[in-house]
């Protein structure tokens, strides 16, 4: 296994910079998950750390050594694609084979009839099947050996190319978004067997995705891609409890953060839309500023409280462990969405105006440039 440097990674199609001036350590054994919206130029980047594309400046290093000018095959890097690439005629022993003759075998080896004159050519088939069976027994694929891929599914199909990479013992794993053809109930399962495979290989693992559910599951940081930068390099609890700008909490969280119009009084105090908020700021004094509530942080009151929001409900999604309530805000056009206990709001009817309770502790609060306020507090 290996660590991963980028330094001053930039990329152009013609005059569209996709990538600009990205640097990034991975670390060794490290799984960091690089999320962000479609066209970010994550896949870009990932790429250019397989040496499928050639950067336009910068370098990268793996291992503590540039490899600029070393080409995809000779970087010993694994990577699974979105497709899974297998050989449609070939079985899946024949599949996981494909990589270990091609790096281990010369090419007289590997050439019907003629390999039949190479007197240890059986004894280098017999170590590569065992290098297959050991990575089979790992995934949990060994009755599937015999099987094309045509006769799996997408979830051992998955598998199938996981292995493929894997038996080639590389000193990092590539992963781009590798789940986006499963079902949801699928890729939860595939995204626990993945974190899995890691602890299990201790392998540096940078995998790319748009699904922020894979990052904060499986990453022990996430990066967040956006326009070619990255906004945000930290753990998945860090960014989502302390995310360093609007455009990051926005992304990451679902559904999307609650975003309410604010300003700030001589002494700091916070006033939303006409609700004294029992917190303040140092900085940022007579200001207008955003407030920044995710719907888990909220709930649905059922006293006479005077310090809540009152909105209209517009729209209802019962999703059995909770209940959304999408609401309008009385008195204004401002949209928010309310996560609730069924046991609360199964009769909430629509139309009916609702009391917004919010956890004051939990509330974020933004500048109008969307800087993260609340570190100065």
């Amino acid at each position: 296994m290996a660590g991963i440097e980028l330094k001053g990674i930039s990329k152009s199609f013609e005059k569209n910079e996709v990538i600009k001036s990205l640097n990034l350590m991975i670390e060794n054994g490290e799984f960091i998950t690089i999320v962000g919206p479609s066209g970010c130029g994550k896949s870009t980047l990932l790429r250019i750390i397989a040496g499928l594309e050639s950067q336009s400046n910068g370098d990268v290093i793996i291992d503590g050594r540039e490899v600029n000018n070393i080409k995809a095959s000779n970087r010993d890097l694994a990577m699974v694609f979105q497709s899974y690439a297998l050989y449609p005629h070939l079985t899946v022993l024949q599949n996981l084979m494909v990589p270990l003759k091609l790096r281990r075998m010369s090419t007289l080896e590997r050439f019907p009839i003629i390999n039949w004159f190479f007197p240890n050519r059986r004894s280098k088939i017999d170590k590569l099947k065992e290098s297959v069976l050991q990575a089979s027994e790992t995934l949990q694929i060994e009755h599937l050996l015999g099987r094309k891929p045509g006769q799996l599914s997408g979830g051992q199909q998955q598998r199938v190319a996981v292995g493929r990479a894997m038996v080639r013992e590389p000193v990092a794993f590539l992963m781009d978004e590798p789940l986006s053809n499963l079902d949801a109930a699928l890729r939860v399962h595939m995204r626990a067997e993945i974190s899995e495979l890691h602890r299990k290989l201790k392998t540096t693992f940078v995998y790319v995705t748009h699904d922020q559910a894979e990052a904060l599951t499986m990453s022990d940081r996430m990066a967040v891609m956006m326009d070619g930068e990255i906004l945000q390099l930290d753990t998945p609890s860090e960014i989502y409890n302390k995310p360093a700008s609007l455009r990051v909490a926005e992304f990451i969280g679902s559904p999307k953060i609650n975003v309410l119009p604010a300003e700030s009084n001589e002494k700091g105090d916070i006033d939303c839309m006409g609700i004294s908020m029992s917190l303040s700021i140092k900085d940022n004094k007579n200001e207008k500023i955003l407030v920044g509530i995710r719907p888990e942080h909220t709930n649905l009151l059922q006293d006479n409280k005077k310090n809540c929001f009152l909105g209209e409900v517009n729209h209802k999604e019962n999703l059995g462990s909770d209940i959304y309530l999408h609401v309008t805000l009385k008195d204004s056009q401002q949209k928010m969405i309310i996560r609730s206990n069924p046991d609360i709001s199964f009769n909430t009817k629509i139309g009916e105006i609702i009391r917004i309770g919010f956890d004051n502790n939990k509330v974020m609060i933004f500048n109008e440039s969307g800087q993260n306020l609340n570190k100065k507090s």
